[in-house]
């Protein structure tokens, strides 16, 4: 009968490039949907961490290594994956806030639907806009940075090197209040032209107080944001790509925060 004999060290190797990776397919958006099979998840990372051997130095010597520093090293990794999955998940938190807040605005928050990611009910402008930004999130193949963060922390963050530092967590401050910084510049046009429409709105109020201004007030929003969303659309695209583009540097830099003092 055939055996397989695997080293200890190879086969530990090749676990924490597998947590790794499936750490941040876990996490990652568009990937984190629960409407996506847990084992496609799981077939997915591991197909992945298989790719990534060659390219990879994650040879780890367990010769002298602790049962502590093995459950060490596997929620690091764990984390640097988490890590890399939830800096990108803030971009879309903020495009779906942004949604959230043209919808109060028009008088649409009351519509919801059932998110397929969060199986939970948003507003329906915000799923808009978060549909919006995964589909031209995989049109710029932006996806790819995931692959290429991959790559660079094997080589600035090997295996048994993360090191929790307050630049880090400073580092992920900064980028979930840059989510409200990301919500208002998406929905600014939208949100202007409501404010605008909403003063116009009460001096028509105060001048013909014989309208029923609330009867007139809601489909009249409505339309005019709707119109208003139909001119912005090309400019709104054009910013998510160049939000896309330069994240790549910022999850970089993430990545050598969590290598420093190694």
């Amino acid at each position: 009968m055939a055996t397989l004999n695997i080293p200890l060290d190879a086969f530990y190797g090749v676990l924490l490039v597998f947590l790794r990776v499936a750490a941040i397919v876990f996490s990652a958006p568009i990937l984190d949907a629960a409407t996506i099979p847990v084992v496609f998840k799981a077939g997915l990372a591991f197909a992945v961490s298989v790719l990534m051997l060659p390219v990879v130095d994650v040879f780890v010597s367990t010769a002298d290594l602790s049962l502590m520093t093995f459950v060490i090293g596997i929620f690091s990794e764990v984390a640097i994956g988490v890590t890399i999955g939830l800096s990108v998940k803030l971009l879309f938190t903020g495009i779906q806030m942004a949604g959230q807040i043209v919808g109060f605005q028009m008088g649409v928050a009351m519509a919801n639907v059932v998110d397929p990611a969060s199986s939970s009910q948003i507003p329906i402008l915000a799923q808009f806009y978060n549909l919006t930004a995964m589909l031209v999130f995989l049109a710029i193949n932006a996806h790819h940075m995931f692959f290429t963060a991959l790559v660079d922390s094997y080589r600035v963050l090997p295996p048994l090197s993360l090191h929790m530092n307050p630049q880090l967590v400073d580092m992920m401050m900064r980028l979930a209040a840059n989510t409200f910084v990301v919500a208002i510049k998406v929905g600014a046009p939208l949100i202007a032209v409501m404010l605008v429409v909403s003063v116009g709105l009460g001096l028509v109020a105060r001048t013909v107080p014989q309208m029923h201004i609330f009867i007139v007030a809601m489909p009249l929003k409505i339309l005019i944001g709707l119109v208003f969303m139909m001119i912005v659309a090309p400019y709104l695209t054009a910013f998510l790509i160049d939000l896309f583009s330069s994240y790549r540097v910022t999850l970089f830099d993430l990545i050598k925060i969590m290598a420093l003092g190694r």
